[in-house]
């Protein structure tokens, strides 16, 4: 199983980017689809998850700003940020739940600048 990320990039605060992630491979059934970050010294969190019947959960620090959505027959998922503020900068990471393993994407940054 494959993830590949891609639309990371440079924004200004209060821009807006959009994250897609395609799986490809053996994967059998997707379970969860979601998007966590890593900014430098920090812990690995949850951004947001949407499950294969559609409800979807929001860390609280971006409700309102972030949708994330996805196209089953494609096996992708994406991230829409609006709002983009400094603290949104990490490196942003697909991950994908088949009822029998996590599968993690590479990883792409996201940086917005004040």
């Amino acid at each position: 199983v494959q993830l590949v990320e891609s639309g990371g990039g440079l924004v200004q605060a209060g821009g807006s980017l959009r994250l897609s992630c395609a799986a490809s491979g053996s994967i059998f059934s997707i379970n969860v689809m979601g998007w966590y970050r890593q900014a430098p010294g920090k812990q690995r969190e949850l951004v947001a998850g949407i499950r294969s019947g559609g409800s979807t959960n929001y860390a609280d620090s971006v409700k309102g700003r972030f949708t994330i959505s996805r196209d089953n027959a494609k096996n992708t998922v994406y991230l829409q940020m609006n709002s983009l503020k400094p603290e949104d900068t990490a490196v942003y990471y697909c991950n994908m739940n088949n009822w029998r393993r996590d599968y993690w994407g590479q990883g792409t940054q996201v940086t917005v600048s004040s």
